[in-house]
């Protein structure tokens, strides 16, 4: 099974992008980890904003076809670091699927990616740039890994 992060703009936040590559490296002890930048779109200032979330998201589906969706949203569900590792294990354990977490752009998800994911995770009830959640999310899955695998990088 590969574990996918699909975000939509690059990476382009120096200290963002070496935390980024961090965390990723990291996890490729445990999984398959890949990350994949869907790139912003051109003349995106002479669309409407349902127009944006539109052309992303046929961009976002395009590249998660044929994986379990799960998407980084303000509206998902919160876990504790502890039971995020269980989700994790659960899902490693039913094998399956890749799976790609996936974050948005500005204006968040379509209609359609909505209707295709099989599910929501949110990071916190407040709100980080697109930027900053990449690393964040990079590290919590790390932490999970490590939590599954019994490994000290976690207290509790």
């Amino acid at each position: 099974m590969k574990l996918m992060l699909v975000t939509v703009g690059k990476t382009d936040v120096p200290w963002v992008r070496e935390g980024l590559q961090l965390y990723a490296a990291r996890l490729q002890h445990y999984t398959r980890f890949e990350i994949k930048e869907i790139p912003e779109l051109k003349n995106a200032g002479a669309l409407g904003e349902d127009q944006i979330k539109a052309k992303e998201g046929a961009l976002i589906l395009k590249e998660t076809e044929g994986t379990e969706m799960i998407l980084l949203d303000e509206h998902g569900k919160e876990y504790r670091s502890l039971d995020f590792a269980k989700e994790i294990q659960n899902r490693l354990n039913r094998g399956g699927r890749d799976i790609s977490f996936v974050i948005g752009g500005a204006y968040g998800f379509s209609r359609d990616v909505y209707d295709k994911a099989a599910g929501k995770l949110s990071l916190s009830k407040m709100t980080f740039s697109h930027q900053m959640v990449r690393v964040i999310f990079a590290e919590q899955l790390y932490r999970a890994f490590t939590i599954v695998k019994g490994e000290p990088y976690h207290h509790e």
